[in-house]
This record gives structure tokens, sequence and C-alpha cells, in this order.
């Protein structure tokens, strides 16, 4: 047991005064308790370890420390320095094994049991073994100041009797002395040893009789305190009667005595294993049950609903889901509020960990200061000591005494603050270890709400695809069931606005913005498709939650991994998986530098110029610019910030490029590539390594020459790659290339949404234009099923209008694009642009030709 006496620094008033306290360390609580005596049994206070911190300072004296706590410090002195670096090591000790404990305890920690009964078992196998770096060796117990003999031994006395009352605790203090005189009346033999406890404790005739005894002796120590907080009167005197009768054991019989001990704590241990083994086994059997439970209750709700023959039923089951979706957000609440609470504790360790390496730099500074100061008296002495004439002239025998000394004090000075540099070494250490179990505990509780919310928007999802169905079915339903729908569905759309009006953050897991600025849940006009976008946003975040720890941090580190940029398989895979957000901008830059050079003012050139003289497409740049990116907050407004850049991007091409000038469309490359370079220089370059280096020639042309090529081989590639589906287009006479003009002419802006078109372009910039063949056949491929389903010509465009929007998982569309397409060779492309551009040409030439003989014909029959 960790305890004895110590001198606590109290403050009356405006004087402050060294009181003499017994400290008792308990450990279920992890606090340091003090009394006035051993004997006393109500505690004056209590010092709370678990979150405070350790400080020795050589300067106030030796044998003083401090405990700082997030309320209050403590200073303490102890009898010698040996006893001061015991007491500061123990401490450290047992705040480091209180911390594990509790954090590997499932019990303690509510609906976070499940979680840290796994996690922490991966985390704490390898934090609990001991480094091997030990700042300082292992204090030998002072066994006459600390301990439970020390006990037995009188407390240190004061100047003054009543100075050692606590006047802070009258009533603690009176219970105190009425307790000791009752207990000495009792226990008080003929020689009046208040240690004597021959009447009160038998001794057991046999050994097994006497480990008994010690067992439980032992286990009523452990109990530390009572719920009152008071120490337990039986507990008291059992644990004096055991420190008085370990005083009068031979050297044999204590021997025996902690073999016998030994045996019985490694049996008790193993004990308190398995019994804690057997209950994490049945903890994890309850939760499985309660899952099996949880998937049968809803199999069975399922069931009902489907073979409910009235709507009413049905709408009662609709509300149960309501309910189930409540709950989920109040146990959301209370991760969120235990993140926080955890943030704050790591804030406050972070503090103090800074505290501590200032305050261990300047001690670094004084011990150098010291140093050369011990360094000059000492040169100076060698220069004194080698020339005898001189030192017997110019210093006495007193003055080089003198000298001496002190230096033998600067050694005892230097000694000192190298021990205190090592304590404070090892606590900075230690706290380290501390703050990094709490990063791993944030880490989890990151994971379960992650977790939480992606089971969140599945529910939100399933409850508004319901909620859908019914509005389809609506003209069917009595009056009164189609207002209750209509009104739910409006309570759905508003579910956002209510929540944010209503607490300080907004616990529903789809914002209004991503991080680029565009809106994710798109603002329809027609009610039904409203709700539709609500469903799509609501997978999206599900999907991305999902994959967020499994795959997005993998790659995450992968990229953080990366050093300088250079072409590679490796690069290409990643850039395929899509650039995080962090990386996007400086992948981009380099991506555009490697094929066009930005010439040193050559963007502001342009721009003069655009001042001076006015371009002819000036006015289709000024009406096409409010209608670039309508569903992002950048470029929503005429008064937005990128407006203006985005005009003298497109004003400075179009005199860079007098060939194109401005082609509609540009407008919207252009848009994306602010949004995510955010500088307009380049933002303009990487808009002619687009138009000049990765799309052939004539694409943005006046006839658009390349751009109707491109769609006559896609034709080709999506009879070849999915002939099921352009089987059922011809059979319909669908042309898709009123649909997929547009995703080849702006590189699927305003088509896709807006995670997905960012790693589309991600893989676009890098490999060409390629990617927008293996993606536009991937987007079909995607929705294959559900368009062979339809078998009417009108309700298949309408289908493909907006069927690009309804994709939400971004990974499986990149799978169909780079593996499911397989083989896909650049080879081939250009051949078939070859031919088809061949074709094409001979059509229009012809076209002129029939033209031509028209107009002659008209020019000839006259007016």
């Amino acid at each position: 047991k960790l305890c004895g006496y110590l001198n606590k620094l109290g403050i009356k008033g405006p004087i402050k005064t060294w009181k003499s306290r017994w400290f008792f360390y308990d450990e279920n609580k992890c606090r340091l308790l003090y009394y006035r005596t051993a004997q006393d049994i109500n505690p004056l206070g209590s010092i709370d370890l678990s979150s405070a911190s350790f400080d020795c300072k050589m300067e106030n004296g030796e044998g003083i420390f401090e405990i700082r706590t997030p309320s209050r410090s403590f200073i303490l002195k102890a009898i010698s320095k040996q006893a001061m670096m015991y007491w500061l090591q123990q401490l450290q000790m047992r705040r480091w094994e209180f911390c594990n404990n509790y954090m590997k305890d499932p019990k303690s920690n509510g609906i976070l049991s499940c979680l840290f009964t796994f996690v922490y078992y991966f985390v704490f196998t390898f934090v609990d073994v001991v480094d091997n770096e030990d700042f300082l060796p292992l204090v030998k117990t002072p066994t006459e100041a600390v301990g439970l003999r020390a006990a037995s031994l009188p407390a240190p006395q004061t100047s003054t009797a009543l100075q050692n009352i606590s006047l802070k605790h009258p009533w603690t203090e009176i219970q105190n002395t009425v307790y000791n005189i009752c207990g000495s009346k009792q226990l008080w033999g003929n020689n009046g040893n208040v240690f004597s406890f021959d009447e009160f404790q038998e001794h057991p005739e046999n050994v097994d009789e006497e480990q008994e005894a010690e067992v439980e002796a032992g286990c009523a120590v452990k109990e530390g305190t009572l719920e009152d907080g008071r120490m337990g009167p039986r507990l008291n005197w059992i644990r004096k009667a055991r420190w008085m009768n370990s005083g009068f054991l031979g050297s044999e019989e204590l021997l025996r005595e902690k073999n016998s001990v030994d045996k019985v704590s490694v049996l008790q241990q193993q004990i308190l294993t398995l019994t804690e083994e057997v209950k994490s086994q049945k903890e994890l059997v309850k939760l499985l049950h309660k899952a099996l439970e949880a998937a049968q209750q809803e199999k069975r709700v399922s069931s009902m609903y489907l073979t409910a023959a009235e709507d009413k039923d049905r709408l009662e089951l609709v509300r149960h889901k309501v309910r189930q979706i409540a709950d989920l957000t109040s146990r959301l609440e209370a991760l969120e509020q235990e993140k926080k609470e955890l943030e704050q504790m790591l804030t406050l360790r972070d503090s103090h960990i800074q505290e501590l390496k200032e305050h261990v730099q300047l001690l670094m500074e004084k011990n150098h200061a010291k140093q050369e100061v011990i360094m000059t008296l000492t040169e100076q002495m060698a220069r004194e000591l080698s020339d005898p004439l001189q030192e017997a002239n110019a210093i006495t025998v007193e003055t080089l005494y003198k000298q001496q000394e002190e230096i033998e004090h600067l050694k005892d000075d230097i000694d000192a603050y190298k021990t205190q540099n090592q304590f404070l070494n090892s606590e900075i250490h230690q706290v380290a270890r501390l703050w990094t179990s709490v990063a791993e505990n944030e880490k989890a509780l990151l994971m379960k709400c992650a977790c939480l919310q992606a089971r969140n928007c599945q529910m939100e999802s399933k409850y508004l695809t319901v909620l859908r169905k019914l509005q389809e079915a609506v003209p069917g339903l009595p009056s009164s069931h189609a207002e209750l729908v209509k009104n739910l569905i409006q309570e759905a759309l508003q579910w956002n606005v209510k929540e944010e009006g209503d607490e300080g953050f907004n616990l529903n897991p789809v914002s209004e913005y991503d991080e680029y600025g565009f809106m994710t849940v798109p603002d329809y006009e027609i009610e039904d498709w409203k709700l539709l976008a609500k469903i799509q946003a609501l997978e999206i975040k599900s999907n991305k939650l999902r994959s967020q720890e499994i795959v997005e941090k993998p790659l995450r580190d992968r990229w953080n991994s990366m050093g300088e940029l250079n072409p590679s398989a490796e690069l290409k895979s990643l850039i395929r998986s899509g650039i995080p957000a962090e990386h996007r901008q400086r992948v981009w830059r380099w991506m555009v530098s490697r094929h066009c050079s930005p010439v040193p003012g050559h963007y502001q050139r342009l721009l003069e110029q655009s001042r001076s003289t006015e371009h002819p497409a000036c006015r289709q740049i000024e009406l096409d610019l409010p209608r670039t990116l309508t569903n992002n907050k950048h470029f929503s407004s005429p008064t937005s910030q990128l407006i203006p850049k985005l005009r003298r991007v497109l004003l400075a091409f179009s005199w860079h490029n007098p060939a194109i000038g401005y082609c509609q469309g540009l407008n919207r490359l252009a848009a994306v590539a602010l949004l995510v370079l955010e500088d307009e220089e380049s933002a303009f370059w990487c808009l002619v390594y687009i138009v000049e280096n990765l799309m052939p020639a004539d694409y943005y042309s006046d006839t658009l020459i390349t751009s109707q090529v491109d769609q006559r081989v896609f034709k080709d590639f999506l009879s070849e790659k999915l002939p099921r589906l352009m089987a059922h287009f011809e059979q319909y006479c669908i042309d898709v290339s009123l649909i997929t003009f547009n995703w080849f002419l702006v590189a699927f802006v305003d088509s896709l949404v807006s995670d997905i078109l960012l790693r589309v372009w991600d893989a676009f910039l890098y490999e060409g234009t390629k990617v927008i063949f293996r993606y536009a056949l991937a987007i079909f491929k995607y929705n294959e099923e559900e368009i062979l389903r339809i078998h009417d010509s009108v309700e298949i465009y309408q289908y493909l209008r907006f069927f690009t929007r309804m994709i939400t998982d971004g990974r499986k569309l990149m799978n169909i694009a780079f593996n499911d397409l397989n083989p896909f060779p650049m080879k081939l492309l250009r051949n078939r642009r070859s031919m088809h551009r061949e074709e094409l040409e001979a059509e229009l030439c012809e076209l002129e030709q029939i033209k031509a003989a028209y107009v002659k014909e008209r020019a000839e029959q006259g007016p």
C-alpha cells in the first residue's frame, strides 16, 4: 500500500504554513486521501490523480513537489529527497495503471462497452508493455517514511499543537477525535500501546487458517473506502493490527508467510483473470443475441408491412420506424457529447504537455548556464594553479577553500537538476502515452459515431423510400390518408431546417453543401424529384461513411506517404481511386504543368488586351455566366466571388486561342478548374491544357466535327460492350447521342454528383479522353437493368435525363469503368476515330454539294 506522512502547504489567508498529514492512496478511485493522523477514520480531503500531473522544482527546496489537478494545485513536502522521488515515481505508476484499467473495463463506459472490449484488446496489448527507456531508475522504498510501518511511528510534530489542526474541516476533526478516544478506551492495554491487538485478533492454529486470515485482511485492504468516503472501522483496526504483528515476526516466519501469500495471490490473480474472461465472453454472447433479436424483429416488421391488408396498419409500421430513427438520433447525441468531453480532456492534456516542455527547456537553459560557470571557474583555477608563485602572491588558502566549496555546491546543484530533469522526462513520456491512449479512445468513438451515422442514413433513406412509394399511391388513397402522407413528406423534407434551428450543431449527417460548394440535395421544383434528391443524398453520405475507415483512410495514408510525383503504375492506380481533397490541388497543378508549361506574364497580357479591346465572344460569355454551375454556391449568384474570376479566365482564353474563341461548355470546364485550383491563372492554364492537349483538334470548333465523331465511336463501343442495351435502344429508336453529347463536351459537369465528378476528372486529367469513354460506358452498365425494364421510348428518354444523378456508389462505378470494361486499348480508340472522321467528312462534303446545287437551282429559277 502507498501511504505515509507528508507535509502539506496550507494557506490561512496571506499566511502559508506546513501541516503534517497522513496520505493514503485509494486504488479504486485513483485518489490520494489525506488525514491528520494515521489513526483518523474520516479524511480531510482528497486529490484526484486520474487527470493530475506531477512536478518538482529543486529551487523550491529539498523534498518539495507539486501535484496539479484541473481544479487546483497541491504543494507537498517529503522528509528527504529519496522519499520525494519514491512518492513521485509511485504516483506515476498508479496513475498509469488506473488509466489503463479504466479504459479496459467495459462496465465503466456504458454504451461503449462492446466497442472498448474489442478496440482496447488490440490497443493496450502493445501499450501496456513498459518501454525500455528508463528515464528514472527505480527508487528504493524509504521504509522509515513510507508504507504501513510508518503508521506505527509518531506523526511529525509541528511548532504548535493547534497548527496541525485543519480549521477548514472542524466537523471531521471532531469525528476523528471522538473515534480515536473511543478506540483508545477499547484497545489500550496495561502498557498503553495503541497498537496492541491481542484481544481483538486470535492467532490461527494452523497454516491454512493463517493464510485464510491473511487473504481476508488483504481483501479488506483492497476494498479501500466505504461508499460515503470514510475508512471502515474494522478495516482500520485490522490494518493497524497487521502493521504491528508484522514487526514481531522472525525472518523464517516472514519468509514462509511471504511464500504462502505469493501462492495465494497468484491463485487469486488467475481466478480474477478467468472470471473477467468468462464475463467478457458472456457479454459477447449477449451482444450477439441482441443483434440476432434485432434482425429477427426487423424481419418480422418487414413481413408485417408486406402482409398488412390496410393502409392504417402500414402507416402504424411507418410510425414505428420513425420512433426507431428518433432513438438512434438520441444515441448519436450522447456520443457527440462524449466526444466533446474527450476533446476537452485532450486539450487540457496538450496544454499541460506544452507547459512541461517549456519548463524542461527553461531547466536545460539554466543547467547549461551553470555548466558554463563551472567551466569558467575550472579554467580559472587551472590557470592559477599552473603558476605557484603567482598563486602564493594572489590567492590565499582560505580563498581557495571557499572556491572549492562553491564548486562542490554547484556540483550538488547539477546532480539535483539532473535528477529533476530525469523525472520531468519520465513525466512527459508518461503523459504522452496517456495522450496516445486518449487519442485511440477518441478514434474508436469517431469510428462508432460514423457507423451510427451511416446506419441512421440508411434508416432515413428507407423511410423516405417508403414515403415515395406512398406518394405514388396517393391518387388511390382516401383524402385523410393522402393528407397524412403529404404532411409526412413535407416534414421529412424539412428535417435539416428544424435541426439547424433547434440545436447548436446539426446531427443530421447530410449537410447543405459539400467542401467544394456543390449542393448535396439538389433543389428540384417537382415535388416528386425533391424526395428523390433527399434519398440520393442520404445514400451518398451512407456510402461515404461506410467506406471512410475501410477504403478512404488507407488511401489517404498512401497519399500522405507519397513524396515527389512521378509517372508510374502506382500513381495511376491511386489517381483512378480518387485524389483526397487535401492533395487534389497539388496533383492537378502537377498534371497541368507536365504537358502545358505556363508562360510567365502571358495571362496578365491577355487580361490587359481584354480590358482594352472588347472580344466578339464577350456578349455570349456574359449570357452563359449566370447559367454556370447553378447548383454550386460559388456561382449561384451574380455577386458570387468566383463569377468575376470566371469571366476573366474565359476572356483571356478567347484571346489566347482565336481559332476557338469561346464555345458553350468552356464555362463549365473553367468553373470546375477554379473550384479546385482556386487561383484564376492556374485555372486558365488548366483550361488550355484540356482544350489544346487532352481533347482532339476541332473538338470545340464551329462545326464540332470531332465531338460528332466521338459520338459515333461511342455507339460502336456501346454495341460491343453492352449489346443487350444497344439492341434495346435500337428497338425503341433511342438516339443516345442526344444524352451523351454533353457528357463528352464538358466531361460530365452537371451530370454526375460532385464527389464522383471530381474522381472522373482526376483520371481524365492524367489519362485523357479515354477515361470519358470508360465512364460513359460504365454509367450505362451501372443502370443497365433499370433501363431494360422500361418499354416505352418517352419513358426511356425521361429516365435518361436524370439517371446519372441516381448513381451514389462511386467505388462501384470506378470498378466497372476500369475493371469490367477491360480491355480498352488507346490504339483501338484512335483507329475508330480516324475511320469515323473520314466517313463524317465525306457526308459533310456531300451535304455541301447538295446545298450548293440547291442554291444554284433556286438562283436559276429566279425570284
